[in-house]
């Protein structure tokens, strides 16, 4: 076994520890690391699987990565594509209702086009191009439709669709004309902007018609990803209605139209990333089934005592492993870096469990400690080639930490509440004058004085602070606290949101009446710890 600091073993300075933020990983340059990284597990084949139409997971589960990896990489005869929505798009959208007075299921139809637009391009360019042109007219006269509205230029991003839906009745115009060229009809058909349904249902019909057509050898997958955050510029129902529009189409599309696609080898197949609060609030009919049926949803969660055979594990590992000799143990790199046990009542227990008990569980918080970790080593200029365990204790390493967790809230705040909203509610925590664990009463009453304080500063009360349960529910949901019970027999029962969450318990909901503590990452970005004397 080779002895911890090892000279086989790259210095810390020199590890590559990757991104926090997947995305990253679609840069060429940095693919070949990515795929070095990336765990192929049972979770990718059932996201393979054709009925998988919503992938579900808090912020840092790895969604993106998912996505990712098979957008670089064929996979079970699948090519994908990532598409991602951001605030142009959403903005796009909003202009849209306006300008045609839309309505949701008005919203819906315009993300199914964009959504064929989006697959026929793909297959377009992965199924051979010129091959598939020549062969099936439909799929040509559409092609050749798009490549003169966009005049030859057409990048596949959504924001670019978005302008060909926009311009509905040139668009249909477009694919009427070399419908005709292509002798596939010989009525010549006209469309005006005053009748944008019409003209949009003519779109959706010439896209199906042509992709109905192929007979494809491959699988095909479009994910759609950038749903979690809410663009500051847009408002909350805008972007709640452009969300439900998105995920009634990516139902509608793969149910009725995807899958009913008879005589192609290669199916087709639309994804698109969510959190699980976001599932919950787009309304989906008969949305328990849909979740059980049609969603894939990312858990990482491990009894402490069975860390070692975990995928979580298994991840930070080959993290440090990535640029290191060949010659080494691939089991070995974090045991190298992290040689020592940690004195937890009574017993020792692995340097890793410390991670573990200030996450959520999460990929990215695993990833993110060990590069506050490196970062912090770097500037201390230490010697040391591996770490100790006074460097997860230390203050900095946990300020740092803690503000990462506290912007991962505000990430996920963010879709439904302004940055105003989101200063008024740290607001709360001061009135708990540092304290990490409470009482419901205790609680009651922190909550009263919170209340006070913004009816005396005359602020409009957010949704978020209705009343003492649900500011309670709002807390537990975004796992700033956990609930204790204690048994006759003593023994202590912990309750997290994100734990108790599954396929069958979307949402899940806070005990009241019992003891609570503040999750202990947070602690230092939120000044828990210090007893403040109340002025």
């Amino acid at each position: 076994m080779t002895k911890k600091g090892s000279n086989m073993y790259l210095p810390i300075k020199e590890l590559n520890l990757g991104f926090n933020d997947a995305i990253n990983y679609r840069r060429r340059e940095n693919k070949d690391a990515f795929n070095q990284l990336f765990i192929k597990n049972e979770k990718l084949n059932e996201l393979m699987d054709l009925s998988t139409y919503f992938l579900i997971g808090d912020k840092g589960t790895g969604k993106t990565a998912y996505a990712v990896w098979l957008s670089n990489n064929e996979y079970k005869n699948t090519r994908s594509t990532l598409n991602y929505i951001g605030e142009t798009e959403y903005q796009k959208f909003v202009t849209l209702k306006k300008e045609k007075n839309l309505n949701l299921s008005d919203y819906t139809n315009i993300w199914k086009v964009i959504i064929l637009l989006l697959v026929s391009k793909h297959v377009y360019e992965t199924e051979g191009k010129e091959g598939l042109i020549n062969k099936y007219i439909k799929f040509r006269a559409v092609n050749k439709a798009i490549d003169d509205y966009y005049e030859g230029a057409f990048s596949p991003e959504i924001r670019n669709v978005i302008e060909f839906v926009q311009d509905s009745s040139v668009s249909a115009g477009l694919l009427s004309e070399h419908a005709i060229l292509e002798g596939i009809t010989k009525v010549k058909k006209s469309f005006s902007e005053t009748k944008y349904q019409t003209n949009l249902l003519y779109i959706q019909r010439k896209f199906e018609d042509s992709l109905r057509s192929l007979k494809l050898t491959k699988n095909h997958t479009v994910f759609i990803d950038g749903i979690d955050l809410r663009p500051s510029g847009i408002d909350y129902a805008d972007y709640l209605e452009c969300v439900k529009g998105l995920a009634n189409a990516v139902w509608s599309i793969n149910n009725e139209f995807f899958s009913t696609i008879n005589d192609s080898k290669g199916r087709l197949k639309a994804t698109i990333l969510l959190r699980p609060d976001i599932f919950n609030a787009v309304g989906l009919q008969n949305a328990n089934n849909r979740i059980r049926d049609n969603a894939l949803y990312l858990d990482w969660r491990i009894p402490f005592n069975r860390f070692e055979h975990s995928e979580l594990y298994r991840l930070p590992n080959r993290l440090l492993s990535i640029g290191q000799s060949k010659e080494l143990d691939p089991d070995s790199f974090w045991d190298n870096y992290f040689p020592y046990k940690v004195q937890v009542q009574g017993h020792q227990e692995h340097s890793f469990i410390s991670f573990l008990r200030f996450s959520y569980f999460r990929p990215r918080d695993i990833v993110t400690m060990l590069n506050i970790l490196k970062e912090l080593h770097c500037e201390s200029g230490s010697k040391r080639n591996y770490f100790i365990e006074e460097d997860f204790r230390d203050p900095h390493f946990r300020r740092r930490y803690s503000e990462y967790l506290l912007g991962e809230a505000k990430d996920h705040l963010s879709f439904y509440y302004s940055d105003k909203d989101y200063e008024l509610f740290l607001k709360f925590f001061e009135f708990l004058r540092g304290d990490y664990a409470f009482s419901f009463e205790e609680y009651s009453q922190c909550f009263q004085r919170y209340l006070g304080f913004i009816d005396n500063q005359n602020i409009d009360r957010p949704a978020f602070v209705n009343n003492e349960v649900d500011f309670l529910q709002f807390l537990f949901e975004l796992n700033i606290i956990f609930c204790i019970e204690e048994a006759e027999d003593g023994k202590k029962f912990f309750f997290w949101c994100f734990k108790d969450r599954n396929v069958s318990n979307i949402n899940p909901r806070v005990k009241t009446n019992c003891r609570y503590e503040i999750f202990y990452g947070l602690g230092k970005a939120l000044n828990m710890g210090k007893q403040f004397i109340e002025s």
